[in-house]
């Protein structure tokens, strides 16, 4: 199974998100990994409440089994309010200095 459907189905089965996307942005880095780069738009209402670094170790800590494989992880990890309050979309990572062009 790809990395990037672990993620997805990890993150589904442990926060039950009100909205998922789960962006392999790989391909924008040099190197021969194809899974090594990822983005993440978590919405959950577990998140109530929480500062953005426990927000972020949750979701490390959902993924544990598969972080080892991942070089970057990019996290926006948001309530359903703060969701549709930003009208939210997945943050595009900046340009890699080593990236291929």
């Amino acid at each position: 199974m790809k990395i990037e459907q672990k993620i997805q189905d990890k993150l589904t089965q442990d926060f039950s998100p009100d909205y998922l996307d789960v962006l392999n942005e790989s391909h924008l880095h040099s190197g021969p990994a194809t899974e090594s780069h990822f983005r993440v738009l978590l919405v959950s209402d577990i998140f109530e409440g929480k500062p953005l670094i426990a927000r972020h170790r949750t979701v490390q800590e959902s993924l544990k089994s598969v972080i080892g494989d991942i070089h970057a992880l990019g996290i926006q990890a948001l309530t359903l309010t703060e969701f549709e309050t930003k009208k939210a979309s997945l943050i595009k990572s900046p340009a890699c200095k080593g990236a291929n062009k």
